[in-house]
């Protein structure tokens, strides 16, 4: 016997997974847990019995409802699925996911689409905080054909900018959860920052490495991982984050001086392997860091004059290029602007089949909120 849960596979940016109604899943949350890794075929190593991809980047899952938020559109729940474990993470933001959120929500009949573009605000439950993002619209239609190119997915499709000036403090309620610009973890100087998602910022030198390593020469580096673990997992702590073993939070990135003729280099970690290219929370949180004096990004990148940039930032895959406006008057930062465009594809269409002892169809969510509360 099987539970059918419709379902729509999206890519999302340079990610990729099904995007769900909450009405549609169980809204205890031990079973959505099982529910989520029997869709994504957790834990196996190459998710053989689900529809995950075999990485990280691909075993991402957004789940979607309308929102009751003045002035929002939409409430949306990230989920992590970890291929090889049974985590199941619901801490974290994932920019390239979101993406895909406003197409799925008009084409769901949650937003009422403009010409020729809507604008729809939507409220990531995970973070807290609301993401505008502008859609190409034409006559009142979602469509994914277009002339916008994203390094990471080969050729073109519609634009889709988004705006993350509100996300600053997104977990912690801080820019800087520590109160401080840089700071000593593992005889290292870093940098913690919040902005999209809490990250730690680690000087590649520091390590031993260079930051313009390859994504196989990084994932390979057992060492490397272990220490990135240990100084993110301190730095966690000291953010107010409690216990971050098992989370993908806070996000450990290498930062290196540019090669080509970017902002700065970086190599960004999900949290135990090298992304391929580069996370957009990752990216607003580096970006922010660039503009703010006395960071060890700042230190590092190579920046104009001027409080509006265009942060470039040098990942394994290309380039992901974010646009800055901030501003530090007697000691307050303001984040007026920190936006991006990407790019997603509806991919496929139908049901999730879900074995039935898993989760017999019963005891439904209303919404996104229930299941972040977990029931």
């Amino acid at each position: 016997m099987i539970t059918r849960i419709p379902a729509t596979l999206y890519r999302g940016g340079t990610s990729k997974g099904p995007l769900l109604l909450a009405h549609d899943l169980p809204a205890d949350r031990a079973t959505l847990d099982a529910v989520l890794l029997a869709a994504m075929g957790s834990p196996h190593r190459r998710q053989i019995d689900g529809i995950g991809g075999a990485e990280t980047l691909t075993s991402k899952i957004a789940i979607v409802s309308k929102s009751a938020r003045s002035g929002v559109d939409v409430d949306y729940l990230f989920v992590q699925v970890n291929p090889e474990s049974d985590v199941v993470d619901y801490s974290s933001n994932c920019g390239n996911m979101l993406s895909a959120v406003g197409p799925f929500a008009i084409e769901a009949g949650l937003v009422a689409a403009g010409d020729p573009h809507t604008r729809v605000s939507i409220f990531n439950i995970n973070t807290r905080s609301t993401i505008e993002v502008i859609l190409s619209t034409p006559g009142g239609e979602v469509t994914f054909d277009g002339d916008a190119a994203i390094d990471g997915v080969p050729g073109t499709a519609a634009p889709v900018r988004q705006n993350f000036a509100g996300t600053v403090g997104s977990k912690t309620g801080r820019l800087l959860p520590t109160g401080r610009r840089s700071e000593q973890i593992d005889g290292i100087e870093v940098s913690c920052i919040d902005v999209a998602v809490p990250m730690v910022i680690v000087p590649a030198g520091a390590v031993g490495v260079t930051g313009h390593e390859t994504k196989a020469q990084l994932d390979a580096d057992a060492a490397l991982i272990d220490r990135l673990a240990t100084i993110r997992i301190e730095a966690g702590r000291r953010m107010g984050l409690g216990e971050c073993s098992a989370l993908v939070i806070p996000k450990p990135v290498l930062v290196a001086a540019p090669r080509s003729g970017g902002t700065i280099a970086s190599r960004d970690f999900v949290p135990f392997n090298c992304h391929a290219t580069y996370s957009v929370t990752g990216s607003m949180a580096l970006a922010t860091a660039c503009m703010l004096p006395g960071t060890v990004a700042h230190r590092i990148a190579h920046l104009r004059e001027g409080a509006r940039q265009t942060v470039a930032i040098e990942h394994p895959g290309g380039i992901i290029e974010v646009q800055m406006h901030a501003r530090e008057r007697e000691g307050e930062f303001a984040l007026e602007e920190a936006s991006l465009l990407r790019t997603c594809r509806k991919l496929f269409e139908g049901n999730l089949c879900i074995p039935t002892r898993v989760w017999d169809g019963h005891g439904k969510a209303r919404d996104a909120m229930e299941l972040a509360a977990g029931g």
